[in-house]
């Protein structure tokens, strides 16, 4: 039997859990089974009128063209018709690229849209084509501009470039100038291919520096054995400040030597200290604080400025936190993170009246920092609710639009990203007071992410009904009496990794809702006596739910049942968490601020500030938030297995 007659069968039996008793049940049922004999390669049945007349039809007749890219009178009549539609889209690439393949220019430029196709192997495509056919007015300057990325590019963007040569005007200029971005991105292996085409004199320096990035230390130790060395001001920079990322103590026994033999002023040393002081903040280490004081004020950027508060609070120095927090700018000092840190200071140093002043000024705001404030307060916290002015009538005519009509039967059938495409194009039409209508919309159909992204996009954050759902409750609720977690955890952790979508995939090939890895899904499953999936499994919830809550409870008792710090491990992983953790008691709100990820920082903030709303939601009662006002440490055990620096 052949394969695509497997596939149709499937669909057959698929297509009952999309029909409904509506309008377009039958219409969608017939979609479904000739969309899947389209990608199947079966061949085409003839269609009813019913099917004609469904809203995806666009879908199934671009489906029908995508396999057969040869017809190009039929896929030029369909995209004259069809344009850059959603539907379109995926159609138009394969075309195109098709054309390229087949070196049909003139039908190439001819389609080719530089707004719409706007990805650089479908732009070099462009790019040979007109240098084919001659058509090379502005053609230099394009290529060019092309040719000036950080990042190694496409194989297709290869003929354009050859052309390019073949006219001498790839110069050494050029290959210069695009080996130095790459350099400043870190991208030593492109720039020293590019340094071969070079003479050696102008490739030299370009080498150093690649030198600097790749192998900081033995290159910096180089430069201080030989003081007569010239070498760039910014490849120096660069190789330091690696130094200092990877291994701020190798960076702080040379500082001194360093300096001389560069023979570096206190002005010119201060990024060099910046570099250092950052290092050692990140890796929590007291000195830091000693090289923030010797850099420049003209140094810091939000980020130096933001760490050297972070350095101070680590070590307890409140004065120098707040110093450092005066020294930011006014609209990062006045974020709430800083006016939290900014009442502790005062708190610290004896002034409780100015800290309640400035705990009270955050918490309105409905954060971490609103919470943390409120138990500083003494008192339990409630969310600021503010519901949105959603209209169920306006809804209504919103969801009998075309493009929502299309959005709405691309889930029913499972082409969720097709569907988001759609909601796209048709939001962006809307004016700002439909586009909050179209929140409700989204929230009816149950597609959740959507819902919170669109009231992201437009600064709504406070409807916590509307913002908060708690699908999947048979999941949830069996996972928390597997594991005793509370659902509110449970819950938060799902928002926050894949913003309740059953069907998420991360770059790193993490799956479902509670975004595992395969590798740590089968071992989870194993510690809790389930079945060990497979990546296919992952994406159900009543496989993905339990196994990510048993991993997170696996993580709380690891580190003895601080569930801020398992938080931190659920996101960058255990070994992670503990090299973070300090070996005496430090309070819980300074070691979280001092979570050198960025993400994992905002994650810990984030999960923590969730289980409180849907903790809030589930009595409408105010909520003690003191536990976050405790202290971490690291676990006797962890203790015992190594050193770990203070």
């Amino acid at each position: 039997m052949p394969r695509w007659t497997w596939t149709l069968l499937l669909a057959a039996l698929a297509v009952q859990q999309c029909a409904r008793a509506d309008d377009f049940a039958v219409a969608r049922t017939q979609f479904r089974v000739a969309y899947a004999a389209a990608q199947a390669g079966a061949p085409a049945a003839p269609d009813s009128g019913t099917l004609r007349d469904y809203p995806l039809y666009p879908y199934l007749q671009a489906a029908r063209l995508q396999r057969d890219l040869g017809a190009d009178d039929a896929i030029r009549a369909y995209l004259d018709e069809n344009g850059a539609a959603p539907h379109a889209r995926s159609l138009r690439r394969a075309w195109l690229e098709d054309l390229a393949r087949r070196r049909q220019w003139e039908t190439y430029l001819a389609q080719y849209l530089d707004d719409v196709d706007g990805s650089t192997t479908l732009r070099c495509h462009s790019l040979a084509a007109r240098a084919a056919l001659g058509r090379d007015k502005g053609l230099e300057q394009d290529i060019g501009e092309t040719w000036l990325a950080p990042r190694s590019l496409p194989d297709a963007c290869d003929p354009a470039f050859d052309w390019l040569r073949s006219r001498k005007a790839l110069t050494a200029e050029l290959l210069e100038q695009r080996a130095r971005m790459a350099l400043v991105e870190g991208q030593s292996s492109l720039a020293r291919h590019l340094a071969k085409s070079l003479s050696a004199s102008t490739a030299a320096p370009l080498l150093q520096w690649a030198s600097l990035i790749e192998r900081p230390e033995r290159s910096i130790d180089d430069l201080i054995e030989n003081p007569g060395t010239k070498v760039e001001p910014a490849a120096l920079l660069a190789g330091w400040t690696l130094l200092a990322r990877r291994d701020p103590d190798e960076a702080v026994s040379r500082f001194a030597e360093f300096l001389r033999a560069r023979d570096l002023s206190e002005r010119d040393a201060s990024p060099y200290a910046l570099a250092t002081a950052l290092g050692l903040a990140w890796n929590r280490t007291p000195g830091a604080l000693d090289f923030f004081a010797r850099v420049h004020p003209d140094d810091f950027d939000e980020s130096a400025h933001e760490w050297q508060a972070r350095a101070a609070l680590w070590v307890g120095n409140w004065t120098r936190v707040a110093r450092a927090i005066e020294a930011m700018p006014q609209l990062l000092r006045e974020q709430n993170r800083w006016r939290y840190w900014a009442a502790r200071a005062r708190g610290a140093m004896g002034n409780d009246a100015a800290a309640k002043q400035g705990y009270a000024t955050v918490v309105p705001s409905d954060n971490w920092y609103a919470a943390l404030s409120a138990a500083r307060l003494g008192e339990r916290f409630t969310p600021n609710l503010q519901l949105a002015p959603l209209d169920p009538e306006q809804i209504d005519r919103l969801a009998r639009e075309p493009g929502f009509i299309r959005t709405r039967e691309l889930l029913l059938c499972d082409l969720a990203p097709e569907a988001t495409a759609e909601w796209r194009v048709a939001y962006d039409t809307l004016t700002p007071a439909r586009q909050v209508q179209s929140i409700g919309l989204a929230n009816r159909w149950g597609w959740h992410h959507q819902a919170i992204a669109s009231a992201t996009q437009q600064a709504l954050f406070n409807d916590y009904p509307l913002l908060y759902p708690r699908p999947y409750e048979d999941e949830v609720g069996a996972a928390s009496r597997l594991t005793n977690l509370p659902e509110e955890l449970i819950y938060a952790v799902m928002r926050q990794e894949s913003l309740y979508r059953a069907d998420a995939g991360s770059s790193a090939g993490a799956l479902g809702l509670m975004q595992l890895l395969p590798s740590t899904a089968r071992r989870a499953a194993r510690r809790w006596d389930l079945k060990a999936p497979t990546r296919a499994e992952l994406l159900k919830p009543a496989v993905n739910v339990p196994i990510g809550a048993g991993e997170l409870r696996s993580l709380v008792d690891r580190f003895d049942g601080q569930t801020l710090v398992a938080t931190a491990g659920y996101n960058a992983g255990p070994s992670a968490a503990r090299r973070w953790l300090p070996v005496g008691a430090m309070d819980t709100d300074v070691w979280v601020e001092n979570i050198p990820f960025n993400e994992t920082r905002a994650y810990v903030q984030r999960v923590a500030w969730h289980s409180l709303v849907f903790a809030w939601l589930a009595d409408r009662k105010p909520h003690d938030a003191s536990a976050w006002l405790g202290t971490v440490r690291l676990t006797a055990t962890d203790a015992a297995l190594e050193p770990v620096k203070p």
